[in-house]
């Protein structure tokens, strides 16, 4: 796109952005703290101050699916919300322990470099959000500066762009709003340590509240060499700086260090019956198989209410994210001689970027029905610097008992790859929700994105590549509820994933149109016992047309893919009372490429049980003392896309117990009870990357919260 385009683009952005706050800009969901206290209902006191404490296990709320705060029986889509509470019954510190309570989500191993999921059977590699805003950078991140996970299931292009084929992750951050002091040390096998801190004040006349979160944590692991060494930080402030305006600035630091590690090969359509310790890769890992990121952002949100009808919000995300990845994997597996080889890899990344959220909202009353209309636009920029080296290892290695080998860095030389990438987002997009009468509403949405991409290659005789893409992503739902305890609902939603999207374009997938993904979804909503439980079930059918599939020889990609997922899915979440608290889901996925060439046509989608479920239930006895515990069923899933390696499906068991005493908690957490073993995740297009899940272990937290 040319650099006049570009100019109009920013001068737009300034015209709409900058206006709003000359008159007090933005309102949001965080605008009834920042309300005066006679237009401020105690309603929506309570529901802060609970998201804030936790929250329980069923929340009657989310924002992800809306951009507003909107009851979960009004929204015609599936929402998986993983509150604070469960994170800390079960000792969660990783994205992968939080989503293990959502159904339909699968693991990919990332490279071991990164979080990677896989939803209702699709690949969910760049669909990361924070607080509504794109956070596609390739990183571990924590959760101490976490209040919730919140699943968006099926295509939610409509509000976040490209993307959201089956879903996308938004966890909504700690903020300021409420006195808080929470400190807890962990300990646990493999030398595991972790202390998080959590402190928050709110100063007396209310015109401003802080809030600083952080987290170190060092261990080593069940898998030999392994080791994490991460710290987190994040700091947050809110200023009132008028009765209706305020102004939260939010920032966070994490670094991460930890080895590579792909896990192990395959052999005879399985993988290798080894101890889940054992390691492929160099015998001296910490050195030369080490995977060190760090990533800080800063964001500013003004949020203004004009009146009862009209509020708006800017938010203004800036992040930097820096990668350096060495790793041995294996490269391919000679079985006849039961032998295989190794690749040894250097991945360089820089990036950095920023987005800019404005969006509007209105309540009105049109022709007897209301409304809450919702206007906004995105404009943002990523730059992202990659430059990779790889060589491989010479010699054959034992298939079940490798001599591992003594690998330098990779340094200097030729590198494989070396490009900058350059992605631009240019978005509107408008909500309605509707409520025509008591009984039935209606939500209804449209997207239009200029996403523009561009490559320079470094590397001689590679051209630089562009490309820009323009696309329009709708929804529509209807929502009828003949009782407050019953909610039934259809929807339809559309999203598209462009070439490259969150890598570098590429030769074979320049010229080619964006994929795009149909979703069409039936399900029903219940309240039980007086709202102190809830239960969703979805009936679904997923299609993503246009898919990239190799050619005979290789060399290039061509759109003549098609894949399907016909899905089920039922969760349930409890306050039951009597210190009852459970949660339970269960997916049935039947996942496979309807449309391909001849080595795809008919196989199973990669990472995805047809088959899969969790429950978790805990239980306050008295006298400050509780327990609980839970199942998570896995099915057998397929390691590669030509379905050439199965990894066994698995139940693992965990526990946990508590004692409270005034401010003080003393917890501990069991987990995988009887010892299982397992193959927790897999590469997802290699067969020979799939990792062994953790053994029987322990851990002992003790906290301070008050």
């Amino acid at each position: 796109m040319s650099l006049n385009l570009h100019a109009t683009q920013c001068a737009v952005l300034a015209a709409f952005a900058c206006q709003p706050m000359l008159v007090g800009i933005a309102n949001s969901q965080e605008a009834s703290r920042a309300t005066t206290a006679q237009s401020l209902p105690e309603v929506t006191i309570k529901a802060d101050v609970s998201r804030e404490l936790g929250e329980g296990y069923n929340p009657p709320t989310a924002v992800s699916a809306t951009k507003t705060e909107a009851p979960l029986r009004d929204t015609p889509q599936t929402v998986n919300v993983v509150t604070a509470d469960v994170m800390r019954d079960q000792h969660a510190n990783s994205m992968q322990d939080a989503l293990k309570n959502v159904p339909g989500v699968s693991f990919s191993t990332g490279d071991g470099q990164r979080d990677q999921v896989s939803i209702r059977g699709f690949s969910a590699i760049a669909d990361q959000f924070v607080d509504g805003i794109r956070d596609d950078a390739l990183y571990f991140r924590d959760l101490s500066n976490v209040d919730r996970l919140e699943v968006i299931k099926g295509p939610a292009a409509v509000l976040y762009g490209r993307g959201s084929s089956g879903g996308l992750i938004n966890r909504v951050t700690k903020k300021p709003g409420l006195d808080v002091t929470d400190f807890a040390l962990s300990y646990g096998m493999w030398a595991d340590r972790r202390a998080e801190a959590d402190v928050g004040r709110v100063f007396a006349d209310g015109a401003a509240a802080f809030r600083v979160t952080g987290a170190v944590e060092k261990a080593n692991s069940y898998r030999s060499q392994q080791f994490l060494d991460r710290a987190a930080v994040a700091p947050s402030l809110e200023l009132r700086i008028a009765p209706q305006t305020t102004v939260l600035l939010q920032a966070d630091y994490l670094e991460d260090r930890r080895v590579t590690d792909f896990g192990i090969p395959a052999y005879n359509g399985r993988p290798v019956d080894v101890p889940a310790s054992r390691y492929y890769g160099a015998a001296n890992a910490r050195d030369a198989d080490y995977s060190q990121s760090r990533v800080y952002s800063g964001t500013a949100t003004i949020n203004h209410r004009f009146n009862d009808n009209w509020s708006i919000r800017n938010a203004t995300r800036y992040y930097h994210y820096s990668l350096d990845r060495n790793n041995t994997l294996t490269n391919s597996v000679i079985e006849a001689t039961k032998t295989l080889t190794m690749s040894h890899s250097n991945v360089f990344r820089e990036e950095h970027g920023w987005f800019n959220q404005t969006d509007l909202t209105q309540k009105a009353t049109i022709f007897g029905t209301k409304h809450e209309i919702l206007y906004g636009m995105e404009v943002g920029q990523q730059n992202k610097d990659l430059v990779n080296y790889s060589r491989a290892v010479p010699g054959r290695f034992d298939l079940f008992n490798p001599v591992l080998p003594t690998l330098p860095r990779l340094i200097g030389g030729t590198p494989a790859t070396s490009n900058l990438a350059t992605a631009k987002t240019l978005a509107f997009y408008t909500q309605d929700m509707i409520a025509f009468t008591e009984q039935w509403k209606a939500l209804f949405g449209v997207r239009y994105d200029n996403f523009q991409q561009d490559a320079m290659q470094r590397l001689a005789g590679q051209p630089n590549l562009s490309r820009t893409d323009n696309a329009w992503s709708p929804r529509a739902g209807l929502v009828w509820q003949p009782s407050k305890a019953q909610s039934y609902y259809v929807s339809w939603s559309r999203s598209f994933q462009p070439s490259g999207e969150t890598f570098a374009l590429a030769a074979n997938n320049a010229e080619l149109a964006p994929e795009k993904t149909n979703n069409t979804e039936v399900g029903a909503k219940y309240d039980w016992l007086d709202g102190k439980a809830s239960t969703t079930i979805s009936v679904f059918r997923l299609e993503r047309n246009n898919m990239k599939i190799a050619n005979a020889t290789g060399t290039a990609l061509i759109p003549v893919g098609e894949q399907r997922t016909d899905g089920a899915e039922l969760s349930a979440a409890a306050e039951l009372g009597s210190g009852w608290r459970a949660l339970a889901g269960y997916a049935y996925l039947d996942a496979a490429v309807t449309r391909s060439t001849a080595a795809f046509q008919g196989k199973r989608a990669t990472l995805t049980p047809r088959h899969s479920g969790n429950f978790w239930l805990t239980k306050a006895l008295g006298h400050g003392f509780g327990v609980g515990g839970g199942l998570n069923m896995v099915g057998p899933r397929m390691a590669d896309q030509a379905n050439t390696v199965t990894l066994p499906g698995y139940v693992t068991a965990d526990m946990m117990a508590w004692y409270r005493h005034g401010p003080f908690e003393a917890q501990l957490n069991l987990y995988n009870l009887f010892n299982k073993s397992y193959i927790v995740s897999a590469h997802g297009s290699n067969a020979n990357l799939n990792m062994p899940g953790a053994p029987r272990s322990v851990m002992a937290t003790l906290r301070y919260r008050m």
